[in-house]
């Protein structure tokens, strides 16, 4: 291939991610021409309401499909946290590259610490998993939906309009603010969600160039725990609209899942994990459809009707 175009959302972080890769492309492949298409998405042009009440997290991404779809772009680069469980028929995820941190990260210039917060304190976050976490320990705290990118998030916690706000550490490190990184939470105290700090680059299913292209980008450990998590989330219908998280880990030569499902309120959370030896992306799958069926077993459907 002589030319690629790169798919991406216009955000601060959207481009960074897509210029990484765009990067590395180019280190392979110093003949190529790498460009990058920007786009506005429906998910970003709409930021009065959560995303479960507008379409889901899959409105950051159809704009994108339909550049692949119509040859306007050969790929796109997407946080993979933000990638429905199930694609559309035709596209693929050719390649997840390495993992930064994974953790939710806590901003703020006053507290160090959620134990820190007094009654009635303000939590800033844009995802039902966090919440029903944060409402679960914390149900003295007053948490409101908090949409935007990155650097609107930090103005609106700098203008006072929250005390504290919840961010994936992954963004904050990749734009250079890991400094406002007043504490990373652990995975015990606010489990991530599926794939959160990988990237996944999506293409047309029968670009076989350009998944040959993008395969020396794949990291075999960051796919084989987000293969895990994703499974685990598609058995369940996991979405935006689903107070859902998981997360693997490498603990020695076996992969450790650790997943959650909860009813809105965070009245009711249900967790579970195991872990299993895990070589293939076929065995990381099964392992975290193993871990959706021990939940279904323990009646998670309950939940999930809710």
């Amino acid at each position: 291939m002589k030319r690629l175009t790169i798919a991406t959302r216009e955000s601060a972080l959207a481009l960074w991610q897509a210029r990484h890769v765009r990067d590395r492309l180019q280190a392979l492949y110093p003949e190529m021409e790498i460009a990058l298409l920007g786009m506005t998405t429906q998910g970003d042009q709409i930021l009065d309401r959560p995303l479960a009440a507008i379409g889901g997290k899959g409105l950051f991404i159809k704009e994108l499909e339909v550049a692949m779809e119509s040859g306007q772009a050969d790929f796109a680069v997407h946080s993979l946290k933000d990638v429905p469980m199930v694609l559309p028929d035709g596209f693929t995820l050719a390649a997840v590259s390495a993992r930064e941190d994974p953790r939710d990260a806590l901003v703020s210039s006053r507290y160090t610490a959620l134990a820190q917060l007094p009654t009635g304190a303000v939590v800033g976050t844009s995802s039902l998993r966090r919440e029903v976490q944060l409402r679960e320990r914390y149900p003295h705290l007053e948490i409101r939906p908090l949409r935007g990118n990155v650097n609107t998030r930090l103005r609106k916690l700098d203008e006072g309009l929250y005390d504290v706000i919840i961010l994936a550490a992954a963004g904050l490190l990749r734009l250079g603010f890991g400094g406002r990184i007043a504490a990373l939470l652990d995975v015990e105290d606010s489990l991530p969600a599926a794939g959160q700090g990988a990237l996944g680059l999506e293409c047309r299913s029968d670009r076989g160039d350009v998944i040959a292209c993008l395969r020396p980008l794949i990291d075999m450990p960051t796919t084989l725990a987000v293969s895990a998590e994703r499974a685990f989330s598609r058995k369940l219908g996991g979405s935006c609209r689903t107070p859902l998280a998981a997360h693997a880990a490498h603990d020695g030569g076996r992969l450790w899942l650790r997943a959650l499902v909860a009813d809105l309120k965070g009245e009711e959370v249900m967790r579970g994990e195991n872990q299993m030896a895990v070589t293939t992306v076929e065995q990381a799958e099964a392992q975290g459809l193993a871990l959706a069926e021990e939940f279904i077993a323990r009646g998670v459907t309950r939940l999930l009707a809710e």
